[in-house]
């Protein structure tokens, strides 16, 4: 450890299993940067979908990460391991982690970062990890998705909803959404989706049956899970179409009739981001930098923030995303 930089630091802990309340401040030892690893002075971390599952239990963090949460952040370099080679001290940087991003600094593999473009905010940075990962290696990689083709996102109007339909749109796609009001409809068609589908009040099988002309859409990103909701993407899609699942909010037991797969020459997919190992995430990290960076870098697709938190209330962060009102990114300011 370097001289200059504390022994100790600022990060949120589980007071136990709960609500947004056993979220609290505590001090912990600053991590030491092991091989292929640096160390990251925190400017602002992402607060996600996951960190809610593991505040309430049902999300523990792999073996050999922090006990405390945090996927994503962007910061500075001030430490780096041996075998480091891309980055230097000093050097901003976005960082996709297993855990610890809500802390004063974090630890984070080399090949799970990507270099900050100059002209982009580090409130922006530390929004584009764990959303732009997991939708690029799903909607592009799994998915499989080209130019000319069509879309259904659920979640439009959630940080991976609103990244999946600017990255979608981006690259040529037909977009459509479902989101739970006007308001949240309304945002996600100002991105670029061509049909923002409130679920409260239709059936989002029938809007995409009456808008594709009964043909259906070639892949559908669905985060919710649940009989009700699988028996619909189905339904959703066209012949060859693909569904990939990226989360499963509303239960993961359902029931399949394979001849509506067999039938329609069906792709049923599915990941998890987290628990995969450095090099897989690496070469997502890669095809970013390659496809992606670029748009950043010009204000193309930008993460839409919906509010800021100083690292000290994420507690009120967490009471935010659990009212699921916000559109987009909810965000915790450390530096």
């Amino acid at each position: 450890m370097s001289a200059s930089l504390p022994t100790e630091m600022t990060v949120i802990g589980l007071d136990g299993f709960g609500g947004p309340e056993v979220l609290k401040p505590t001090r912990r030892p600053v991590p030491t940067a092991g091989h292929d690893e640096v160390l990251i002075k925190v400017a602002y971390a992402g607060v996600n979908r996951p960190d809610v599952m593991q505040r309430t239990g049902g999300y523990p963090p792999p073996p050999g990460a922090p006990d405390y949460p945090g996927l994503e952040v962007a910061g500075t370099v001030v430490a780096k391991g041996a075998g480091v080679h891309q980055f230097a001290l000093g050097d901003r940087v976005m960082a996709l982690v297993a855990g610890g991003g809500y802390a004063e600094y974090c630890v984070a593999p080399e090949g799970q970062c990507l270099a900050v473009p100059a002209s982009l905010e580090m409130v922006h940075a530390a929004a584009v990890p764990e959303t732009y990962f997991t939708v690029w290696t799903n909607m592009f990689d799994r998915g499989r998705l080209q130019g000319g083709e069509s879309v259904l996102i659920h979640g439009g109007s959630s940080g991976i909803g609103t990244t999946a339909i600017q990255l979608a749109k981006a690259f040529g796609a037909r977009v459509f959404v479902t989101a739970g009001s006007a308001d949240k409809c309304a945002a996600c068609e100002k991105l670029g989706a061509e049909r923002a589908i409130n679920y409260r009040e239709e059936d989002f099988a029938e809007v995409i049956a009456e808008a594709t002309d009964g043909k259906g859409v070639n892949l559908v990103i669905d985060m919710v899970g649940g009989a009700d909701y699988f028996a619909r993407n189905i339904k959703s899609l066209t012949v060859e179409g693909r569904l990939v699942q990226i989360a499963v909010q509303q239960g993961p037991k359902v029931e399949l009739n394979l001849l509506h797969v067999m039938q329609k020459r069906l792709h049923l997919s599915g990941s998890t981001l987290r628990p995969r190992p450095v090099a897989d995430k690496a070469l997502i990290a890669k095809s970013l930098e390659d496809h992606v960076l670029p748009m950043l870098a010009d204000g193309r697709a930008l993460p839409v923030i919906d509010s800021v938190f100083p690292l000290d209330k994420a507690s009120e962060a967490h009471a935010l995303m659990d009212a699921s009102t916000h559109v987009g990114k909810i965000m915790l300011k450390v530096g």
